[in-house]
């Protein structure tokens, strides 16, 4: 049987997890400029990003988080992740769905503009 705090110190590895993978699919395209192999990876976290994002899902790292929480007897939130931890920091009076919809526009234009000068930096070199 895990102890409260153990509950409690996985809760917050997921927090961090789940930042990290928000950020390795926004600037994920960068690091394949330097290690093209991880093109195979970062394409299906885009694709599963953007699908999380624009038809407004709840990634599953927020049920788990919200299951450790209850199982250190913390409370656990409602809403998904983007609107629990980065809304108050980034919009502290509310992210609405059409701002929602806006960030996984952005990831893909983001990502578009990297692969794009990729493949063009990759055609000019022959």
């Amino acid at each position: 049987m895990m102890s409260i705090y153990t509950y409690r110190v996985l809760a917050d590895a997921v927090v961090y997890l789940h930042l990290a993978f928000i950020l390795f699919v926004i600037l994920g395209g960068i690091f394949v400029i330097f290690r093209p192999k991880i093109l195979w990876l970062h394409i299906p976290c885009v694709i599963w990003g953007m699908v999380i994002e624009l038809a407004g899902f709840i990634c599953p790292l927020t049920p788990l988080e919200n299951y450790l929480r209850v199982q250190a007897r913390q409370t656990p939130y409602s809403g998904d992740f983007v609107i629990h931890y980065i809304e108050p920091v980034i919009y502290p009076e509310g992210l609405t769905r059409e701002l929602q919809i806006v960030f996984g526009l952005m990831v893909v234009m983001v990502n578009a503009l990297i692969y794009g000068s990729l493949f063009l930096r990759k055609k000019r070199h022959g």
